[in-house]
C-alpha cells in the first residue's frame, strides 16, 4: 500500500519514519547533490510511505534533513515536531546509527535497547538500514545521527523518566505508520514498565492508574519505583501482557477509577464507560435503605460527594472493602494472577481493601 503523506491522511508517520526519510534525503543530497521536497520509503512489511522534507543542508562529507512529524488524526505529544537527521559518509561499508541532542539514553534493562545505548529502537534502525542501503554503492558505508531539538524537554511529559530513558524521546515505530486514535504506541510504552521490572526479577507488582496512585503506593506500600505500573485506562491491555509473566498485582489508585473494575469495566476512560455512581450506588444499597439517598448517590456529581454521603452512615470501610473483593474476584477470573486491591481517596486515605 502507498501512504502519500503530501496530502493529510487521517494516518501518520512515526519519528522512525521520520529518521528514515531524513537520512535518505541528506544522503541523496550528500550523494548527487539534489535537493528533495519528498521522498518514498519502503517499511518492513512492504508499504510505501512518501513523506516530505522540510530542510536539507550540506557541507563536504555531512548532510543534514529536517523531517517535521505528523501524526495524522491520532492524539500524539510528538506531533509537529523536528527530527533532523545527519547523514556521513564512510568508506569502510559499514552503517552507524547514533542518538544526537533530544535522543534519550537507556539506563535500565528490560527493553529492548541495551544499557547504555541511545534509544532508537530496532524497528526504526531496519527501516533507516533498508532505505539508505538503496543509495549506497559497493564499499560505502554511513553515519546517521537523529536529533529531536524539542526531545529532552517534552520527554517529562512522557514514561521516559520512568522506564530509565534520560535526556530525551526515543525513536519508535514498528510499520512506521500511525493509525489515528489507536493508542497502540501508548500502549506499547506502557508495557515496558513491566518488561523492566520483570528484568529486575520482580514478580509482585503494584499497578496503578496514575501519578495520584504511584506517588501514594511509594509513600503507602513502600515499594520501589520499578514495581509501579502505571496503567493509564488500559487495564486490559496491560493485564494481557502480565499474564503467566506476573506472580501477584496488588491493583491501588483513586475510587473513581478502580471502582470501574468491580463492573468488568477494562478500559477505565469515562468516554468509553463511566459506570461510577451505578457501582457506588449498587453496593451502598446493601448497607442504606434511605432511598432519597441512594438517589444522591446516583446522580452525585464527584465520587468525593458519594464518600461523604456514607460518612453520614460509617459505612465508608464497608462499602469500598465490597468492591475491593468484587475487584479481586472479576480480575483472578480473567486472568492467571494472584491479586490484591487498595482503594484510596484523593488524599491516599485508605477506603477499603483486600489483601491476601
Amino acid at each position: 500500500m502507498i501512504y502519500d503523506f503530501r496530502k493529510k491522511l487521517k494516518y501518520g508517520y512515526t519519528t522512525g519514519s521520520c529518521a528514515a526519510a531524513g537520512a535518505f534525503a541528506a544522503l541523496y543530497f550528500l550523494k548527487y547533490n539534489k535537493k528533495l521536497d519528498y521522498v518514498l520509503i519502503e517499511n518492513s512489511s512492504g508499504d510505501k510511505l512518501i513523506i516530505p522534507i522540510e530542510k536539507l543542508e550540506k557541507d563536504k562529507n555531512r548532510a543534514k534533513a529536517v523531517v517535521r512529524k505528523y501524526a495524522g488524526e491520532d492524539i500524539d505529544i510528538t506531533d509537529g515536531i523536528e527530527v533532523e537527521v545527519e547523514v556521513f559518509l564512510r568508506n569502510d561499508g559499514e552503517i552507524e546509527i547514533k542518538g544526537g541532542k533530544g535522543i534519550g539514553i537507556v539506563t535500565k534493562d528490560g527493553l529492548q535497547i541495551k544499557k547504555g545505548e541511545y534509544a532508537i529502537n530496532p524497528k526504526p534502525k531496519e527501516m533507516i538500514i533498508k532505505n539508505i542501503l538503496r543509495l549506497l554503492d559497493k564499499g560505502e558505508g554511513a553515519t546517521v545521527i537523529i536529533s529531536i531539538p524539542k526531545g529532552e524537554e517534552l520527554a517529562k511529559k512522557t514514561l521516559n523518566p520512568k522506564l530509565g530513558i534520560v535526556g530525551g524521546l526515543s525513536i519508535l515505530g514498528t510499520t512506521g505508520i500511525v493509525k489515528p486514535m489507536s493508542n497502540e504506541a501508548y500502549i506499547e510504552s506502557l508495557k515496558l514498565q513491566i518488561d523492566v521490572a520483570l528484568a529486575n526479577n520482580y514478580k509482585d507488582l503494584v499497578f496503578v492508574p496514575g501519578n495520584i496512585g504511584r506517588v501514594y503506593a511509594k509513600r503507602i506500600l513502600n515499594v520501589e519505583e520499578d514495581r509501579i505500573v502505571e496503567v493509564s485506562n488500559f487495564w486490559k491491555e496491560l493485564l494481557d501482557y502480565a499474564n503467566n509473566k506476573v506472580e501477584k498485582i496488588t491493583i491501588f489508585g483513586h475510587a473513581g477509577k478502580i471502582i470501574k473494575l468491580a463492573a468488568g469495566i477494562y478500559n477505565t476512560h469515562s468516554k468509553v464507560a463511566d459506570a461510577r455512581n451505578e457501582i457506588l450506588a449498587a453496593y451502598s444499597s446493601l448497607f442504606i435503605n434511605n432511598k432519597d439517598d441512594i438517589k444522591k448517590i446516583l446522580y452525585a456529581n464527584t465520587t468525593e460527594e458519594v464518600i461523604n454521603i456514607l460518612k453520614k452512615y460509617n459505612i465508608v470501610n464497608d462499602v469500598f472493602n465490597l468492591i475491593a473483593k468484587r475487584v479481586i474476584e472479576r480480575a483472578e477470573e480473567r486472568w492467571n494472577i494472584k491479586f490484591n486491591c487498595i482503594i484510596i481517596d484523593m488524599k491516599g486515605n485508605i477506603l477499603g481493601k483486600v489483601v491476601k
